[in-house]
């Protein structure tokens, strides 16, 4: 289970630092930021996981239970996103890493230091500790998947509802068979990523088809 022993051992104003969906063919890359300026309230901590040792049901819970302690003063978060087309024309890794600063960015006030899950560190303005499965260590990044977790599966089933044949309700943009066949048969739409196979490859396809 996470703690706040990272936070505690660096003193001051810690973020932590999350992304969610970097996998998916298509929709944004978002990232959270969470800080616990007085450390986390117990009853919040029992709720604090990794986001993909959640249940659905448990991680709606924590992230409500987030939303109320930002309410109540006793966490800054902040979530952003990196769109299909930053992501097509920055790549992935540097899409996600724009995320992350924009996120930061939005918090209250800066934090002396941004506890970042994995082992790439972003350009940020302030001191970056990577830590490799950070989002099982640390509770405020673990904070920070959860909230990055939720709100991107709300925005792809935002999605869905003007693009519904390609179910990303059920698949939040991920590569599965129904996804893929999806694909192949509608063809991409604006927000599926370029410099992803499967969708460059259908890419190739609509323009063969249109020229045919």
């Amino acid at each position: 289970m996470p703690s706040f022993d990272l936070e505690r051992e660096a003193g001051g104003r810690v973020a932590g630092l999350d992304e969610a969906g970097v996998g998916p063919l298509a929709g944004p890359v978002l990232a959270a930021a969470v800080v616990f300026p007085q450390g986390v309230p117990a009853t919040l901590a029992a709720l604090l996981d990794d986001s993909k040792r959640l249940t659905v049901a448990a991680r709606l819970l924590a992230f409500a239970a987030l939303r109320e302690a930002a309410r109540r003063g006793e966490a800054d978060c902040a979530v952003a996103a990196a769109s299909a087309a930053e992501i097509g024309r920055l790549n992935i890794l540097h899409a996600t890493q724009l995320a992350m600063a924009r996120a930061l960015a939005r918090l209250a006030a800066p934090p002396r230091l941004a506890l970042v899950d994995g082992n790439r560190p972003p350009p940020l303005p302030c001191p970056v500790r990577c830590v490799v499965g950070g989002d099982g260590l640390s509770l405020s990044i673990a904070a920070a998947s959860i909230l990055a977790k939720v709100t991107r599966d709300r925005a792809m089933a935002r999605l869905d509802a003007r693009w519904p044949a390609y179910g990303f309700a059920r698949h939040a943009g991920y590569p599965t068979a129904r996804h893929r066949a999806a694909l192949a048969a509608h063809g991409p739409c604006p927000h599926h990523r370029r410099g992803y196979g499967p969708v460059d490859a259908a890419w190739d396809q609509a323009r063969l088809a249109l020229g045919a």
